[in-house]
């Protein structure tokens, strides 16, 4: 079997990482174009190095842009690279830019398409991402999700036939990263100590784009009466800079993207973590370290359900919901055991298509 995996952006170097071990370990062929949606050294390269992932086949090297700007420079090239390797599947995978361009070129070409991350919905539609993920499942012939609500949502919208529930490969990855970093601090600035501090990443379009509510948001933590680690992701330093926001004020350390080791250690060493990333809500709820989401809704609804995340709906609200009594100790696991890689690989290969 060949499959050939469409990647671009940070969450899904992290999701490649299992599935590329997971199918050398089969014994299958596997070819990884990187579509250069992130093109920083910090939110790409290092990702390759640090997770072990081969270097891509084909490197598309789109960089910035806008959405159609973008998703249009990879589908002009993308036609080529499918045609030339000739895979039994195409894999796209989460919601971003580069999922909807794989997914497009795979479906005009005729070529099996497998979404992974597949029925997650925040049904927010002003989110680009909503659309990206609605638009990539319809087209899919599997949809491979990573929760039994995922599935529920793939079910309502008459694409129970097409989906299985393997499990979050995102979990994998971090249960097995949290073991090996478990005894190593994170990279802290000067002055924080671990355990003490908030962990926070803002970059969602929704909350850089409008100047007041970046404004509300960057105030918010800077008044936490804690020390806040802010990695600065290239859009939020872009905004900020353009909206005169400053990103030092008040109890904020504005450190460079870490390296997802890094970012786990800090995970597990934070007292709280504040962001606007589906991954990084996940992530926290794995390591058992609470989450406060400065979004309207979240796709991963069980942290919320299980009470390791809140939705900071007011703003002004922000410091006590930070400081919330500890949520109820769980053993549940309702992103998988670890294994979600493996049971991709597995229902690619009973369902490749005979060659004519």
């Amino acid at each position: 079997m060949k499959v050939l995996s469409i990647v671009g952006a940070r969450p899904q170097f992290v999701k490649l990482a299992p599935i590329a071990k997971a199918l050398a370990a089969a014994g299958h062929d596997h070819v990884i174009v990187h579509t250069g949606q992130h093109y920083d050294t910090k939110m790409s390269d290092v990702f390759f190095e640090d997770l072990q992932i081969p270097a891509p086949d084909v490197h598309l090297g789109v960089g910035s842009g806008s959405h159609g700007v973008q998703t249009g420079s990879m589908l002009t090239q993308l036609d080529a690279v499918l045609d030339e390797h000739d895979p039994d599947w195409v894999l796209v995978y989460g919601d971003t830019n580069s999922t909807i361009a794989g997914a497009l070129s795979a479906v005009k070409l005729h070529y099996p398409l497998a979404h992974l991350e597949a029925g997650l919905r925040s049904f927010n539609r002003r989110m680009p991402e909503e659309h990206n993920r609605v638009l990539t499942d319809h087209a899919a012939d599997l949809c491979l999700a990573p929760t039994d609500v995922a599935a529920e949502h793939l079910r309502a919208e008459g694409l129970g036939e097409r989906a299985i529930v393997t499990g979050d490969v995102m979990t994998d990855v971090c249960l097995a990263t949290a073991e090996k970093v478990r005894d190593t601090p994170p990279p802290l600035p000067e002055g924080v100590e671990s355990g003490t501090y908030v962990l926070s990443t803002i970059h969602r379009a929704e909350n850089t784009d409008d100047p007041q509510r970046l404004g509300a948001i960057v105030s918010g933590l800077a008044a936490l009466p804690y020390p806040v680690v802010l990695t600065a992701h290239p859009r939020l330093v872009a905004k900020a800079k353009e909206h005169g926001i400053d990103l030092t004020q008040g109890s904020l350390n504005t450190v460079e993207p870490l390296d997802y080791p890094a970012m786990v250690a800090a995970v597990q060493h934070a007292r709280a973590v504040v962001t606007d990333s589906g991954g990084l809500q996940k992530e926290a709820f794995l390591l058992r370290t609470p989450c406060t989401t400065v979004r309207t809704e979240t796709e991963w609804t069980e942290t919320v359900d299980l009470g390791w995340n809140v939705l900071a709906l007011d703003l002004d609200q922000l410091t006590s919901l930070v400081d919330r009594p500890a949520p109820e100790p769980t053993d549940a696991t309702p992103y998988g055991d670890g294994k979600a890689a493996d049971a991709t690989v597995a229902a690619l290969a009973e369902r490749v298509r005979p060659r004519d």
